[in-house]
């Protein structure tokens, strides 16, 4: 079984999405909170159930498309995944600050 680790960004992009849901209704940002969670459980049987982000075109970072937003994640070995960031659908990927770093290098 393969050991999912919540990156500090990915964990920072759910606090963030769940701070701007609750502007209008609490219940629906816990309610998405649990959906990233949930849906992330997936890939401790299942690492390859994700898609290759189109953007990025590596085989080892991938997403799932929860609602509108894709959790992002790498596949670190057989053992580990890192979720790299939570990213709204209608953003461009390259404004994630994982991406940002990544670029510039």
């Amino acid at each position: 079984m393969v050991k999912i680790n919540w990156t500090i960004q990915s964990v920072e992009d759910i606090n963030s999405i769940a701070e701007f849901i609750s502007r209008d209704s609490e219940k629906y940002a816990g309610l998405q909170v649990e959906m990233f969670f949930d849906y992330s459980q997936i890939l401790e049987s299942q690492p390859l159930a994700g898609r290759i982000v189109p953007e990025l075109d590596k085989k080892n970072i991938r997403e799932l498309i929860i609602g509108n937003y894709r959790l992002i994640y790498e596949i670190i070995s057989a053992n580990r995944i890192d979720i790299l960031t939570v990213h709204h659908s209608a953003r461009l990927i390259i404004n994630s600050p994982v991406f940002r770093k990544k670029n510039k290098k």
